[in-house]
């Protein structure tokens, strides 16, 4: 997936086959939960979210769906490095007729959009060396007003063994069936996720345990 020389069509199908694993385990609900709390307590009716890394857009286009339901407006912006995918994202937002703006940035070298609610960061993490994970949450945490939400995979046996099976049941993505696998060695455990946040002054960030095999960290800046 992270090959700037994969094949259109074999990238879309790794695409759609990681909409649908993530469809399946309602990965959405790990960032979805904390933004409805945070409108509900602090009685927002509308939060401008950014999502990072956003890939195929599925989790933009999810959020959406259920901020609808909840009489909650998202104006929500997906950044990628990827002009490929922000072209799937782009396509699968538009056919659901879903106002959310896409846009192209190396989010490893380049300073991220300020004037975001909410910053997220959903099964990128896994992506990165230390420095630069620690990097990218540092300016997660400096353009987000509100809140900060990394959800990624969480590193274990359990978990490598449920990518390989389901990498295998669920999609015919030979990219994804190498990758899925993959992703889960590369992982942080919840420690290493906690020293990491640590590291970067996100005092009072929480990191915990999300099915299946994931992990959450939230943030939320500070009230003066």
């Amino acid at each position: 997936m992270d090959d700037p020389e994969l094949d259109r069509q074999r990238h879309f199908t790794a695409l759609r086959g990681l909409t649908r694993l993530n469809g399946l385990s309602a990965s959405t609900n790990i960032v979805w939960s904390p933004i409805a709390r945070l409108a509900q307590q602090q009685n927002i009716n509308r939060l401008r979210v950014l999502d990072v890394a956003t890939g195929a857009g599925d989790l933009p286009l999810r959020l959406w769906r259920k901020a609808r339901r909840a009489n909650l407006q998202l104006e929500i912006h997906g950044i990628d490095i990827s002009p490929q995918a922000l072209d799937f994202a782009r396509q699968n937002a538009e056919a659901q007729g879903a106002n959310i703006k896409f846009g192209q940035l190396d989010v490893l070298n380049g300073e991220l959009p300020r004037g975001f609610d909410v910053v997220i960061s959903s099964l990128f993490f896994h992506h990165l060396s230390n420095p630069q994970a620690a990097e990218l949450l540092r300016g997660m945490a400096a353009a987000a007003n509100r809140l900060v939400l990394v959800s990624d995979l969480r590193r274990s046996l359990s978990g490598w063994l449920l990518a390989h099976a389901a990498s295998r049941l669920f999609t015919r993505s030979d990219v994804v069936h190498t990758d899925a696998p993959l992703s889960v060695q590369a992982a942080l455990t919840l420690c290493e996720m906690r020293a990491l946040a640590a590291k970067v002054g996100l005092e009072g960030a929480n990191v915990n345990r999300r099915w299946p095999c994931r992990f959450l960290l939230e943030w939320s800046r500070p009230r003066h």
